[in-house]
């Protein structure tokens, strides 16, 4: 009997080392986040406030895949994916520029946001899709640049 108790001991002592064992999903993400350096694609985490109108909340705080703009880039916007493929703004209208929402609908289907200003373009995206993804992503921070 006494070897049952010394072996549940250890167990026990050992339990909490299997918290810091990453999950499958944590290593995705890890990658992915790893790839998008060498593509010259940075990442933050950033707290998102979400318009209340969407359905579906995304996670806060948020990844956010962003790349700076170059100078003279005077445009600015914001759309949030309503749907797969249904992007819209703040007012809850759909984007109106072809080329731009052409470039929005090649995105994965789990970018929560795009957004633009003078000095960066975002991408809030679920991390979904690996690699490809990221690829498309990328594509999209490079042309909005």
């Amino acid at each position: 009997m006494s070897p049952w108790i010394s072996l549940l001991l250890v167990a026990f002592a050992l339990s909490p080392l299997a918290w810091l064992v990453q999950s499958r999903r944590q290593r995705g993400q890890m990658d992915v986040r790893l790839q998008a350096r060498r593509m010259g694609v940075a990442m933050q985490l950033m707290p998102q406030e979400w318009p209340h109108w969407l359905e579906r909340l995304p996670p806060s705080p948020c990844p956010q895949y962003h790349s700076v703009r170059r100078r003279g880039r005077q445009d600015s916007w914001c759309y949030w994916q309503y749907e797969p493929g249904q992007w819209l703004n703040k007012w809850r209208e759909p984007c109106e520029d072809g080329e731009l929402l052409a470039q929005l609908l090649e995105l994965p289907v789990d970018v929560f946001k795009a957004e633009a200003n003078t000095q960066v373009v975002v991408l809030c995206w679920g991390e979904r899709g690996g690699e490809e993804a990221l690829q498309r992503i990328a594509e999209f921070l490079q042309l909005r640049a």
